[in-house]
């Protein structure tokens, strides 16, 4: 019987046997040892399942990842050393030089600068949309060398909401995978491939850990897209890969072939692996995530609701109130909340900005999000840096834009702290 998100959090991806530890064990080993060079050499070409050397796979990191696929309802996932590692792969596995790819422009800052300086520079091609094109405008940016569609559940630092299935049946029209990064919303709140998703990403460092104490990322495969029926568009997939003997991955490993190469190539040459110890941790952190999701979102509700009264605040954006304009499509996508992130402007200049963000005395000025302490930053000086004003701009980042983060204390506390350092400027 298939069971409840709730009990997957806590039991998915490793079983005990009669014995066995109750917690997922820690196997802190580099490589692991055969009986014979036949069993090792059948590994080293696919052709049988298990470990060999921990840069490809480690068995607790693969219970990490099984958990953790098994709640976004996928067919199978591979952790990554960040985020960042895990957006990378993402593309990159289905990409080469000379491709192409669309992304929202309302993305994280450092995946924009990730897609339109550092993959442009191994000559993969990104072009950036305003999400909330009508459908028949964004079908404008499809190429014939278009390999994907990629989005946010909820745009970071923003928190707009995605409409999946616009962008869904616009990925499939053209015949590429939708690819959503669901770190805001996790799929306590969310689960994409119910909406029509095809991969799944996620940096692992923000709920899913929830204590800010590890750094990790995962890539989850839906298993639906066929690879084989647009064969000609992703010959990394319905082709040889001489690399391994002539596989096609598409043809062997049916489902999982997105994720068997994404291991079998991307961790074997580049090796953003993921480390046990780091895994250990992301696993603790799961077992709560059910519980800490809604006071996230209890909190947040509460705060936005107190600063959009507030005389001293120009504007506040938070998909859960009920008078913002976006909320309908958030209550179609995620009906029991959205995240624990909203953001607002103050009334004044750059100069009140930082004097109330340097008052405050519970919540830290950090470069961190979606962790069980409540923290902020001011995205245009901090994780947005590296963008134009055209840029940012684009991507919806108001210069008075503060990014806020409500943790797991008492809200009553954290409108307190508001109020005091509003009382200052």
């Amino acid at each position: 019987m298939e069971k409840n998100i709730e009990t997957k959090c806590v039991q998915a991806g490793y079983t005990p046997k009669n014995g066995e530890p109750r917690q997922i064990p820690i196997i802190q080993s580099t490589t692991f040892k055969y009986d014979n060079s036949e069993f090792m050499g059948k590994l080293f070409d696919l052709e049988e399942s298990g470990y060999f050397y921990s840069r490809l796979q480690n068995p607790t990191c693969d219970a990490v990842a099984e958990k953790i696929c098994r709640m976004e309802g996928g067919e199978a996932a591979v952790l990554t050393g960040s985020g960042q590692a895990a957006n990378f792969y993402a593309i990159f596995n289905i990409c080469e030089a000379g491709d192409h790819f669309i992304a929202s422009s309302s993305i994280y800052g450092g995946t924009y600068n990730l897609f339109g300086v550092t993959m442009k520079k191994m000559g993969i091609e990104c072009t950036f949309v305003d999400q909330t094109l009508p459908k028949e405008e964004l079908a404008k940016f499809f190429r014939p060398n278009t390999k994907c569609l990629f989005g946010e559940t909820l745009t970071n630092p923003n928190v707009n909401v995605l409409d999946f299935e616009k962008f869904a049946s616009l990925a499939h029209e053209h015949g590429v995978p939708f690819i959503v990064d669901n770190t805001f919303a996790t799929p306590i709140n969310c689960r994409p491939f119910e909406f029509g998703a095809d991969i799944v990403v996620h940096s692992t460092t923000k709920y899913m850990d929830g204590h800010a104490a590890t750094i990790g990322g995962v890539i989850v495969d839906s298993g639906n897209f066929d690879w084989m029926a647009h064969k000609d568009k992703y010959p990394g997939l319905c082709t040889p890969d001489e690399s391994y003997h002539g596989i096609i991955y598409a043809e062997r490993f049916g489902r999982k072939a997105y994720i068997t190469k994404a291991v079998a190539q991307l961790m074997r040459d580049l090796g953003s692996v993921q480390s046990p110890q780091n895994a250990f941790y992301l696993n603790l952190g799961l077992e709560s995530l059910h519980v800490r999701m809604p006071k996230h979102c209890e909190n947040a509700l509460k705060v936005a609701k107190y600063l959009r009264d507030h005389e001293k605040i120009a504007w506040v954006k938070y998909p859960g109130l009920e008078t913002d304009p976006e909320h309908a499509m958030a209550m179609k996508y995620m009906p029991n909340g959205t995240t624990g992130v909203l953001c607002f402007g103050i009334k004044g200049d750059r100069e009140d900005a930082e004097k109330f963000m340097d008052n405050l005395k519970l919540a830290f000025i950090e470069t961190h999000v979606s962790d069980s302490h409540t923290c902020l930053l001011h995205p245009a000086s901090h994780t947005h840096r590296q963008m134009s004003d055209e840029q940012l701009k684009a991507a919806g980042v108001a210069p008075d834009l503060i990014r806020f983060s409500c943790g797991l204390e008492n809200a009553e506390d954290i409108i307190a702290d508001l109020e005091q350092a509003l009382a200052l400027i």
